[in-house]
């Protein structure tokens, strides 16, 4: 029971690193990674480390949602620009995989502020705004997933 644990345990810490980036919950498949470890005996973490990174893995959770919206309309974007930040990134997923994600993210709040009636400048500006909100989420859930997996193999060591 114990390997059963281990190999799952390394499958989500990895899956959780690609899911950082990919439409999947990253954090909290490195977070479950770290919790399968913790059970199987092969590597320990104090009480401390375990809530710390699952009360990270919560907040980052929430702000994932959030950071696109907030980057989107602090560049003065409209609720046409973040729905069109989350149509594109999902059209994006499917028809670019890969880079898809960021060009959809920034082709989708533009053309979602045009199709809003926003001047073509004003959409730029909030295409920008959603794709730095996008990246700024993606580098925050990488960086996250990273010190998990950090934290695993320094448990082995």
């Amino acid at each position: 029971m114990e390997a059963l644990l281990l190999i799952l345990g390394v499958t989500a810490l990895l899956a959780g690193l690609a899911g950082a980036v990919l439409p999947i919950p990253g954090p909290p498949l490195s977070f479950l990674g770290l919790l399968l470890l913790h059970w199987s005996g092969y590597a320990t973490f104090s009480g401390p480390v375990l809530w710390s990174l699952g009360i990270a893995t919560a907040i980052i959770a929430v702000l994932d949602y959030y950071i696109p919206v907030y980057g989107t309309k602090k560049f003065g974007g409209s609720r046409y620009g973040s729905i069109g930040t989350v149509a594109g990134m999902l059209a994006g997923l499917f028809v670019f995989p890969g880079i898809g994600l960021f060009l959809g993210a920034f082709l989708g709040a533009f053309f979602g502020e045009l199709l809003g009636r926003a001047p073509w400048r004003l959409a730029l500006k909030a295409a920008i705004g959603s794709f730095l909100g996008f990246v700024t989420g993606i580098v925050m859930k990488v960086a996250l997933c990273l010190v998990m997996i950090a934290y695993a193999i320094a448990a082995f060591l």
